[in-house]
Parts: C-alpha cells; sequence; structure tokens
C-alpha cells in the first residue's frame, strides 16, 4: 500500500473563479490528510514609471488583496483547515517556484486554477500555471 503524505499545501491565490476554485479542491484534500495550506500571491512589479498617480492604485490593490486573503483564510477555517497566507512582489511564476522549493517551507503539492486574471489568454493553460507545471520539482494539481 502506498502511504505518501501530504501536509503542506501551495495554492497561488489572485482572485479569478480558477484560484477559488483551485482553493476549494485544496481545501477538500487538506481535510483528508489533515494538511496546512498556504495561500500566496505575488504582486507583479512593473517597471518604474513617471506616472504619480500610482499610491491610490497601490492602495486599492492591497484592499483587494486583503480581502481575497481573508476570503480564503475564512472559507478554510469554516473547513477546519489552517490557512496562512504569504504575499510576494516580483515575478510570479519564478516567485510560486522559488517558495515552493523552499526547503523550510517543505511543500507537498501545488493546486492551481489553469488560468488567472491574465489579460493575454494561452491557447491551454495560462503563462504561469504552464511555467509552474513545467518548472516545478514537486507535483502540481492544475485546476479547472
Amino acid at each position: 500500500m502506498i502511504n505518501k503524505k501530504i501536509s503542506k499545501i501551495l495554492v497561488p491565490l489572485d482572485g479569478s473563479k480558477n484560484s477559488m476554485r483551485a482553493l476549494e479542491m485544496a481545501i477538500s484534500m487538506a481535510r483528508q490528510f489533515r494538511s496546512t495550506i498556504i495561500g500566496a500571491y505575488s504582486i507583479s512589479i512593473q517597471p518604474h514609471s513617471e506616472f504619480h498617480g500610482i499610491g491610490p492604485m497601490n492602495k486599492k490593490l492591497d484592499n483587494e488583496i486583503k480581502k481575497m486573503m481573508n476570503k480564503a483564510k475564512t472559507l478554510s477555517a469554516q473547513n477546519g483547515i489552517v490557512f496562512k497566507e504569504k504575499l510576494m512582489r516580483g515575478d510570479i511564476g519564478y516567485n510560486l517556484i522559488k517558495l515552493a522549493h523552499d526547503k523550510k517551507e517543505n511543500f507537498n503539492l501545488i493546486v492551481m486554477g489553469s488560468r488567472g486574471r491574465s489579460a493575454i489568454k494561452e491557447l491551454f493553460l495560462g503563462s504561469v500555471s504552464n511555467y509552474v507545471i513545467h518548472s516545478s520539482k514537486i507535483p502540481v494539481l492544475i485546476v479547472k
């Protein structure tokens, strides 16, 4: 009998329907394995601009992220799952892989949506999920 333990699940979140479905799938799996979920949000940093109206945009984005993470934390808690959040800045795919492979974190699985909120659509998978699938050394579950 195969006895593979999944104790820590990484769930990239961006507020899209697919990322929330991925969270729901991760919660279902976490209940079976008594796992912890880490919800990760990576803010893609754009090159510096002379545009000075960026302050209110950052505050609005911060509020959206807090609202989304609180929703994820509440949904997890309602199902008896410990949820922790991780916020990162920089290239989204790179940040997710770096976090997933961090020896201190010790993730067993990545559960993510097939597409996020990006404006550009890939043929089959979103560019971030495609990057994660091809770069990850741990199992990845893609949720549609």
